[in-house]
């Protein structure tokens, strides 16, 4: 017996609904990120002990040593995982999302009795398992256990399109009257038929997955896991028609507008189409490029050359990246912001929205180490500054201070936004190697004159820059 009423339900899932809203509020910034996320969670909370307490729900003790089970994997997994490999947990969450909703809705088909029901299900199986698989690939390329350049095969294109046309027709089994089924003859009876199709739609959307995926490479990795977030979204809310479920309906709509509006966000700050990112290996315009490095010479330096021009200018932009978090340099790098400052040096950090895997990667990077969110300058705020930099610092980031993406036409990041470094006096690189950026090409500022490198791990070579500085 439910110990709910339906009242008591609809207001208890009102409330959990108001907590996702306020989540994503508190989302939209740092300040009040943690805040959010904490009402979100609250919210999910709210809304699992709604179902247990409204719903007469059968294989209770199944259900509870699942959710155990689950709860196990999950809690060391999230602590446990470095901040540059959040992305990489985001897709993997992104996508069990899709593929739950997908097996939700396939094990609902033999209650769907309406058209519209019919609809959600094959939506929801569809876009689920294009969800699920499309997570896994851009798992395996960000954790890079795969290659991370676009992969494409003879005829790609082509069987895109006919994997979509099975998917679609399979679609259109399902959503058809059971009159109309059993008057064509088969075999099988009208439910056996749309479940035989749901099947096939669910391994036919797994691999249309893998096939969009494949072909998207570098830097554009992180926009396709917001547009597969977005599409979990939607299947999570189709499938709360399937189940009848409002708030269901009203998380899933969150998310998926959440994540439309994000993948259009990250795709302009790379300045991509989204068509563009999916698409653009088929003629030539993905993010794949040379990994080769120049023979071309550097000129390189050392901790206490550095040292000295930084202590001895007035303006010092730091451009933070992926290498900053790979390293966990943020606190060492918060130090010497510190340490320049009470030199009456400006210093001002210049954040890409894509910089590291994805956007608010870096702001919650250095808001870790106290860096003050007033230090911390967007992109059209910065960019102007460069001309009054004495010295642009840049530590661990390659392709969003890439000038081809300005000056080479042919380049595979050409009209993507950068950080405007070459503007600076002075152009600082702290790198491990000459290797190209995720995109996977060459920086030909690297062999600008007034560039300087400083090879080596970020954490290492930014505690001898600050000893050094300390000894100015």
């Amino acid at each position: 017996m439910a110990l709910l009423t339906p009242e008591w339900t609809a207001l208890l899932y009102l409330v959990a609904a108001v907590c996702f809203i306020l989540a994503l509020k508190g989302l939209g910034s740092p300040r009040t990120a943690r805040r959010g996320n904490l009402i979100g969670a609250l919210g999910a909370v709210i809304a699992m002990i709604v179902v247990f307490l409204s719903t007469e729900l059968d294989n209770l003790a199944l259900i509870i040593g699942v959710i155990a089970v689950g709860t196990v994997i999950a809690v060391p997994a999230s602590r446990m995982v470095k901040m540059t490999q959040m992305p990489q947990l985001v897709a993997l969450f992104n996508g069990v999302g899709g593929g739950a909703a997908a097996l939700v809705a396939l094990l609902e088909l033999e209650h769907s009795i309406s058209l519209g029901a019919y609809l959600a299900v094959a939506f929801t199986v569809l876009v689920g398992a294009v969800a699920f698989s499309g997570s896994v690939i851009t798992f395996l390329k960000l954790q890079e256990l795969m290659p991370t350049r676009p992969i494409v095969f003879p005829g790609h294109a082509a069987v895109i399109v006919l994997v979509a046309m099975v998917g679609l027709a399979a679609a259109v089994i399902i959503v058809l009257p059971e009159s109309t089924l059993a008057g064509l003859g088969l075999a099988l009876d009208a439910v056996e038929v749309k479940a035989i199709a749901a099947v096939v739609g669910l391994v036919v959307g797994s691999l249309l997955g893998v096939l969009l995926v494949l072909p998207v490479g570098g830097a554009d990795v992180p926009i396709v896991i917001s547009l597969l977030n977005a599409g979990t979204g939607l299947a999570v809310a189709a499938s709360g028609l399937v189940l009848g479920n409002t708030l269901l309906l009203v998380a899933g709509t969150l998310v998926g507008a959440s994540g439309s509006i994000l993948t259009r966000e990250m795709a302009k700050a790379m300045g991509r189409s989204v068509a563009g990112t999916l698409f653009g290996a088929f003629r030539g315009g993905s993010s794949a490029g040379s990994t080769a490095a120049s023979e071309r010479p550097v000129r390189s330096s050392s901790a206490d050359d550095v040292a000295i021009l930084l202590g001895y200018a007035n303006r010092v932009v730091v451009v933070p990246g992926y290498g900053l978090a790979v390293a966990q340099a943020q606190h060492t790098m918060a130090e010497l912001a510190q340490t320049l400052e009470a030199k009456g040096i400006e210093v001002v950090f210049g954040i890409h929205p894509v910089a590291g895997r994805m956007p608010g990667h870096m702001n919650v990077l250095l808001a870790e180490a106290n860096v003050p969110y007033e230090a911390l300058a967007e992109m059209d705020e910065v960019n102007p500054q460069f001309k009054t930099a004495d010295v642009a610092l840049v530590v661990g980031a390659n392709d969003v201070v890439n000038p081809a993406a300005k000056t080479t036409p042919g380049s595979p990041i050409y009209g993507m936004p950068i950080l405007d470094v070459q503007d600076a006096r002075q152009v600082v690189f702290l790198k491990r190697s000459m290797r190209p950026g995720f995109a996977g090409i060459e920086n030909d500022l690297l062999y600008d004159p007034k560039t300087t490198l400083l090879f080596g791990d970020a954490k290492e070579s930014l505690t001898k820059v600050l000893g050094a500085v300390k000894n100015l």
